[in-house]
């Protein structure tokens, strides 16, 4: 797998965490601009989408981080207030 370059080095669980942040952040990610998974990482919290040309700051391992989701849903949840 992608860990297997540590060996039997460092423990299982270490291994394990290290693998899940790798393949996120290898991975390509949905791009909301042009509807194509094509966001990838450039640099730590850097994500670029070839086909559109769109650059956005994001997490260090993955697009998208929990606190973000909780901002964008607060966000949410008080423009729903505003309009009522």
């Amino acid at each position: 797998g992608i860990t297997g370059k540590y060996g039997t080095r460092y423990g299982a669980n270490l291994r394990k965490r290290a693998r899940k942040m790798e393949v996120t952040s290898h991975a390509k990610h949905f791009c909301h601009f042009c509807g194509k998974y094509a966001f990838k990482r450039l640099a730590v919290g850097i994500w670029n989408c070839k086909p559109c040309g769109k650059t956005q700051a994001g997490g260090a391992w993955s697009l998208h981080t929990p606190a973000s989701a909780t901002v964008r849903s607060t966000i949410r949840r008080l423009r729903e207030t505003q309009d009522v």
